[in-house]
């Protein structure tokens, strides 16, 4: 995208095409490089088990899909013990 964004700041006849060009290709290279390879992972390496943490009322109204119905128990991913679907949701 900053290449097709770029392409506008070349050869353009209407001088406002290169501003909105040269504004969203710095933009989209600050979001690409700041944004998702530091700033995110350096938040989520912050914040540890809470980047997982869903609300017990949103729990209930989203559906439980497995890709393999059959396994009754799943592995939990802090402690790295087996435990029954029952005991994750509570």
């Amino acid at each position: 995208m900053v290449c097709v964004f770029g392409s506008f700041v070349v050869n353009d006849p209407l001088r406002i095409l290169d501003v909105f060009g040269l504004g969203l290709a710095v933009a989209v290279f600050v979001d690409a490089t700041v944004v998702r390879m530091i700033l995110v992972p350096a938040v989520m390496n912050l914040l540890g088990s809470a980047n997982w943490w869903l609300p017990r009322w949103l729990d209930t109204l989203i559906p439980r899909l497995a890709v393999e119905p059959d396994v009754p128990y799943l592995t939990d991913e802090v402690s790295g013990t087996l435990t029954t679907d029952e005991e994750t949701c509570t």
